[in-house]
Parts: structure tokens; sequence; C-alpha cells
């Protein structure tokens, strides 16, 4: 699963990077979260957690407008609320779809045709089970790893975004009428990072994001070849601070790796050999 990731880079970056048309980052639009989101929508946030509101790329025609589709960028909420859901409760549960099935689930299958987007990323965090070290409460100890492209460069994910309605609402121009959500489509981990989990965030080269987000492309045949989408040796991943495990914390510090002499049972990328008692 993806239950976590660091995504820091401001809106001007952003707009440069994906090639937006139209920055509509700053709108209004209904949150889901009870409190004030720390840090606020569109800051750094080294520790972005399902329910916060996070930056998406995304292709249609500008609401309440006749124009062509433009690529947008926008501050949606994290964990997927279908349209036809009775409450906002169930985005909870739907942070992550499997890139497998997502054009079967029936809370998935006509975003997956009709509204995907890309989620920006400085990189993700997993936990690793340990084999042999125990918790305060006698449970496997559980290590958190930050997984980045190797070469630098910006992570974008695949996403599926929907609008729900809220019907309590008259006035459908309310921004608080309508709440916008997304999730992260998640695929088998590839070799060596499948020592941390067995699954990870399918992650799309730029060559594939004009398609990814063509709301032309709707036929599921198309999709599932970016669906399947596999190369890899992208990515690097190190052992990082259990500070991440609360999502109060924030900063760059997150992403200090650990050394070998912070580790207690983990296990090694590459080798295999379990570090620390």
């Amino acid at each position: 699963m993806c239950g976590r990731y660091a995504a820091t880079k401001n809106q001007a970056d952003l707009v440069e990077e994906f090639e937006v048309e139209l920055d509509a980052s700053g709108e209004p639009t209904r949150a889901v979260m009870a409190h004030a989101q720390n840090p606020p929508p569109g800051e750094p946030d080294w520790n972005m957690a399902p329910s916060k509101k996070a930056p998406v790329v995304l292709t249609r025609s500008p609401r309440g407008s006749d124009e062509p589709p433009v690529r947008q960028l926008r501050e949606v909420s994290w964990g997927l609320v279908p349209s036809w859901a009775k409450d906002t409760k169930v985005g909870f549960r739907m942070i992550n779809a499997r890139a497998e099935s997502v054009l079967q689930k029936p809370g998935f299958k006509r975003a997956a045709t009709s509204r995907r987007c890309l989620v920006p990323a400085d990189g993700w965090y997993e936990w690793q089970v340990s084999p042999t070290a125990k918790d305060a409460k006698g449970k496997p100890r559980k290590q958190p790893f930050y997984t980045h492209r190797a070469d630098g460069d910006v992570v974008a994910f695949a996403g599926l975004y929907e609008f729900w309605r809220d019907q309590a609402i008259e006035d459908a121009d309310d921004p608080n009428a309508w709440l916008t959500t997304f999730t992260i489509i998640t695929t088998q981990a590839e070799p060596g990072l499948d020592r941390i989990h067995d699954r990870q965030p399918l992650v799309l080269e730029r060559a594939d994001w004009a398609t990814w987000l063509d709301p032309a492309v709707t036929d599921p045949e198309s999709v599932s070849r970016l669906l399947g989408f596999d190369q890899p040796g992208r990515f690097e991943a190190y052992p990082v601070s259990t500070e991440v495990n609360n999502t109060r914390n924030n900063g760059e510090q997150l992403l200090l790796p650990l050394g070998p002499e912070e580790l207690h049972g983990a296990v090694d990328l590459v080798t295999g050999e379990v570090i620390g008692t």
C-alpha cells in the first residue's frame, strides 16, 4: 500500500514540471479533516497522510465552461469518495486502488476510464516488518523506509479522482457542496523494494503522463496497458526515523537516513541480511 509520502515542491515548480495550463490550487474547496491541516494545503509537506489535501494534476474543462479540457493543478483530499457514497467516511478505506483490479471494482472502475490524475511527490514511506525484532508490545517491529527516484526526478503516482455531491447543501455553487477526492494506485513491488513491502505505488514516466491524463482515453484496454507499466531499477530506498510514524511530525529531518548502528532487526534490501539485534 501507499499510506504516507513527501510532497514539498511549491505550486510554481509543479506548474512548470507538469506543464499545467490552469493553476487552480488556490480555489476554495471542501475538506474532510475535522481540524486545520498542518502544514496548510499548498505548503511543503514531508508527511502527507490520508484525508489531507494534496496537489494533484488532472485534465478536464474548467467548471461551468464549454471550453476544451485543460491540464490543471488542484488541491484534492486523499481518500476516494465515489459519487454514489452515502457519506464521506468511505474515503478513509479507499486511499489506494490495486492496479490489477481497479477496472473491475465498483468503487474505482468508472474513475479509471474517465477521471485519472497524477499525484506529484518527492518519494514515499513504507514500513518493513522485522523478522526478528519486537516492539514494546511484543509485536514485530516496523522499520520505516523512504523511497525516491534514483535520478532525482519528480515522482508521479498514477491516481484517480472523484466528485461527491453533498445533497444537504442546496446551492450547487457553494464550495462545500462538492468534495473532490483522490486515490493512489498501487502495484506489485519490484525486486529489492519487495523486501520492504509487497506493494508499491504505480509511478508513471513522463512519456505516459499525457495519455494517462487524457479524458478522451476511455477504453479499458488502453488504460490497462498503463496500469501494467513496470520498469524496475528506478528507485532507491533507505531506512528513516520512526518519527515519521506520527502524522503530527513534519519537516525535512524525516528524510534523514539511519546508519546501520541505529537499526534493529531491519532487512538489507540488497543482501537480505538482518541488521541489528
